[in-house]
């Protein structure tokens, strides 16, 4: 497939969830695919990162991207020289902040949701916990999808294998708060108050020392007063997991993987794609990022190349004839015609290579999309309107209704 066909895509799409080992540019793909989605289909687009890095923001020129959506203002899209016809807007996951409003809306009563807040177990779970940044990654999303406010979100994750726990974030944060570990914390506090939890506490002292070192003074009380009051919300997350997963298998959501045709990042790729197949998601694009250009693969580049480096000696003296200052030497001239022909072959052998293995993998996604290798860091906006243009060609699509 082309990738014209993207545009058709994301025109059929509500989420849009972009996949990919790091250092493969995801972070910038996702940024030009809500740019061009905005541009040629129109209506309000939010790219939302939950990779702690801030290259988005930087491209965006967003100064303080946070939490709460932002629009691009249009006047830098008019300094790129760009017409926008719908609106761009980000956001960057704020872990401390998105907790804290997950416990505001979901704890039974206030005077719960600060005892919550207030707790010291409350910090170090939050921005400790290996699960908290991809569960209340979920959340968000889902929160904004709920509001209705956009018509398409393009989500960044976090490199493939992290990616996978944001998949499962939410089901396995549900076990967590209803398993038998927690159980066993709290059960000093559920069965006997504080006479209970010093009695637990001296049995189990050395454990709990440990603890004590690593999570801070009063550990048990800390832990067990947390967890009471956080399993009132225990509902809550079973109920909210199951909305976030039925959203991720919805024909409204669709994956996009992003991957370099390196050995490395493109393993991690086609394991992720087989991921996504066997938990049943839609693999919508696999988008290949920094692939050398076409033309590399043509007859008359191949020939060309021939002819410099088997008739670099006649030509350099040709050129030397011309009578040009800077061509006077016809040796040092046919030494660079000869190191072009032999760049261009290398060039080609890695092009083909890459043609190979594009066939291979056209046969896995509904969309498969080229972004040319550039010759500088994407680093504003007007770069992300080259990627953009690479990813939709075409701007026949435009969005129902």
């Amino acid at each position: 497939m082309t990738t014209s066909s993207l545009e058709s895509l994301l025109a059929a799409k509500e989420i849009v969830v972009c996949c990919g080992s790091g250092g493969v540019g995801k972070t910038t793909i996702a940024a030009a695919a809500a740019l061009g989605a905005a541009s040629r289909l129109g209506g309000k687009v939010l790219v939302l990162t939950i990779d702690p890095a801030k290259r988005l923001a930087d491209a965006l020129g967003l100064e303080g991207i946070g939490n709460i959506e932002k629009k691009v203002p249009a006047e830098a899209f008019k300094a790129a020289g760009l017409e926008v016809r719908g609106e761009l807007w980000a956001a960057m996951l704020d872990t401390k902040q998105s907790w804290d409003a997950l416990v505001l809306r979901h704890a039974p009563d206030e005077e719960t949701a600060y005892r919550i807040l207030d707790n010291r177990m409350y910090e170090n779970i939050t921005a400790r916990f290996v699960q908290s940044h991809d569960y209340i990654a979920m959340e968000r999303l889902f929160e904004i999808h709920e509001t209705g406010r956009f018509d398409l979100i393009v989500i960044d994750t976090p490199p493939t294998r992290n990616a996978l726990d944001f998949l499962d974030a939410p089901k396995r944060m549900a076990e967590f708060f209803g398993g038998r570990l927690l159980r066993w914390l709290t059960m000093p506090y559920r069965v006997g108050g504080r006479r209970g939890a010093r009695m637990i506490n001296v049995a189990s002292r050395p454990f709990y020392q440990m603890a004590d070192r690593l999570l801070g003074s009063q550990f048990l009380q800390d832990i067990s007063e947390f967890f009471l009051n956080f399993q009132s919300m225990y509902g809550g997350f079973v109920d909210r997991a199951n909305a976030v997963e039925r959203l991720l298998h919805d024909r409204r959501t669709t994956f996009a993987v992003v991957t370099t045709l390196e050995s490395a990042p493109l393993h991690e790729a086609e394991f992720f794609c087989d991921q996504l197949m066997r938990r049943d998601y839609h693999l919508g694009a696999l988008i290949l990022n920094r692939t050398l250009p076409r033309y590399l693969l043509s007859s008359e580049g191949d020939r060309a190349a021939e002819i410099l480096c088997g008739e670099a000696g006649p030509l350099g003296a040709q050129l030397a004839e011309t009578g040009a200052e800077a061509l006077a030497d016809p040796a040092r001239d046919a030494r660079v015609l000869k190191t072009i022909g032999e760049s261009f072959q290398n060039f080609a052998v890695v092009a083909k290579r890459e043609a190979e293995l594009r066939a291979e993998l056209s046969r896995v996604p509904e969309v498969l999309a080229d972004v040319p290798a550039l010759d500088s860091d994407v680093g504003d906006i007007t770069g992300l309107a080259l990627i953009a243009n690479s990813l939709f060609p075409s701007t026949s699509a435009r969005r129902p209704g």
